[in-house]
């Protein structure tokens, strides 16, 4: 029997203001509020409230055959509690079903996988999970990278954290010959278990389905199953991964994209075709072969790489300086400062500064707030500027990461040394303060 195993990603940075050189020292607000506030609104009346009642009739008029998975970045969630509370008790309300999956990743939608310091990668994707958990009163059991981006290397550190599960593309350097539709495992590894984007499938919805100058449109429920129902009986899985913002923002509704998604559960009944989560599919099903992935992948451009972020010069520079002076902020005990660093590396930030042109990596494009890749570089570097003047008004750059590393571990030390102290003070006083009772 078919599986198809749907994913949503649903992520918004928190974008900067124009910030000029002469802010540098003098403002350390880096956010466009107003922007920041009036995108997210736009997309929560048009995609995430809709898109949830959807979903959540999806469930209930399927009893239950429908499953989704969605991967909620921490920056979006934080975006949502402040100004549409009402998304997150509608994803409160779908958790509840028992039918929702929800993943883990980077807090910030970082590349922070790419950099040197695994530290930074591992602190975040705890953060994520710990604001999965409290939000939504469930623990993530499946990874998902910003992106999609993978490799061997960041599959291994994936699995040093416990998850034995990920999701990336499907890219035809890398599968060759091979099929999509099938569980791998990570090279070296087989307790990972991979699942694989159906690049065509999960692009017909959401980047050909409006289109009228495509070949097969109108697209209709009935002929979207019926292609997969078509697919040859060996190939049991199709995972299709994309936006939620597919769902009307990127597809308006009066393109008919809500009413296609309400007809999917009716004509995958009819063509004996089921719905899975990640973690249901990794359980279920044995993977067939393992993959080998010595370079980084991804789901964004025509090359399924990592040169959307990291394919120019001013995106590398900005990379590096990002990650140079995280190696201080991580030593830090100053919550602003390190929200604020924690921010600047949500991936969006090094697209916007992309000089390559593709027709399928316009969904962050559609949200720039920058008129070219060199206006959004000068606005991130002055911005990165600012952060480094705070770091060093707090911690002069005489002192180095090793000395810095060495007082701040004999500051926790102390600390805790007090508080232990403070512990037994207060049993102690405790003890004093009890009654003897009298023998006679």
């Amino acid at each position: 029997m078919k599986t198809i195993c749907f994913y949503f990603q649903i992520h918004q940075p928190f974008r900067l203001k124009r910030y000029r050189f002469f802010d540098i020292g003098v403002d350390h607000y880096y956010y466009d509020d107003y922007n920041n506030e009036n995108i997210i609104r736009r997309i929560v009346e048009r995609c995430y409230l809709p898109a949830n009642r959807i979903m959540l009739e999806m469930i209930k008029n399927a009893n239950g055959r429908f499953k989704v998975s969605f991967s909620i970045t921490g920056t979006a969630l934080e975006q949502l509690e402040i100004y549409a509370p009402e998304v997150i008790d509608g994803f409160r309300e779908l958790a509840k079903t028992g039918h929702v999956e929800f993943l883990a990743e980077t807090y910030a939608h970082s590349l922070s996988s790419l950099a040197d310091n695994p530290e930074e990668f591992i602190q975040q994707v705890k953060m994520h999970s710990q604001k999965i958990e409290s939000l939504f009163n469930v623990k993530p059991t499946a990874f998902r990278n910003t992106e999609l981006i993978y490799s061997d290397e960041i599959a291994a550190l994936v699995a040093s954290m416990g998850y034995h599960t990920m999701l990336t593309e499907g890219a035809k350097h890398i599968l060759g010959w091979k099929s999509p539709n099938y569980v791998y495992h990570a090279a070296g590894n087989k307790k990972m278990k991979l699942l694989l984007k159906n690049s065509k499938l999960s692009d017909d919805i959401a980047f050909r389905f409006s289109n009228y100058e495509w070949d097969q449109f109108p697209l209709t429920a009935d002929k979207y199953m019926s292609w997969i129902a078509s697919y040859p009986e060996e190939e049991q899985l199709i995972n299709l991964f994309m936006n939620y913002e597919t769902l009307g923002e990127l597809q308006r509704w009066e393109t008919g994209i809500f009413e296609f998604f309400k007809a999917l559960p009716h004509f995958a009944e009819q063509y004996n075709i089921q719905f899975s989560t990640p973690s249901e599919v990794a359980k279920k099903m044995k993977a067939v072969d393992g993959l080998s992935v010595p370079y980084p992948i991804s789901w964004t451009n025509e090359e399924r790489d990592i040169s959307a972020w990291l394919g120019n010069i001013m995106q590398k520079e900005a990379f590096e300086k990002l990650y140079e002076i995280g190696e201080r902020v991580s030593l830090m005990d100053d919550r602003s400062l390190k929200h604020d660093w924690l921010l600047l590396q949500s991936c969006d930030h090094f697209y916007y500064m992309s000089t390559k042109h593709f027709s399928d990596g316009a969904v962050q494009a559609h949200y720039s707030p920058y008129e070219s890749p060199y206006e959004a570089f000068n606005t991130y570097m002055n911005v990165i500027s600012d952060l480094e003047i705070r770091i060093n008004e707090k911690i002069p750059e005489s002192i180095d990461n090793e000395e810095l590393n060495s007082l701040m571990t004999t500051i926790h030390n102390q600390d805790s040394k007090i508080e232990v102290l403070e512990k037994e003070l207060k049993t102690l006083k405790s003890k004093k303060k009890k009654p003897v009772t009298s023998t006679n």
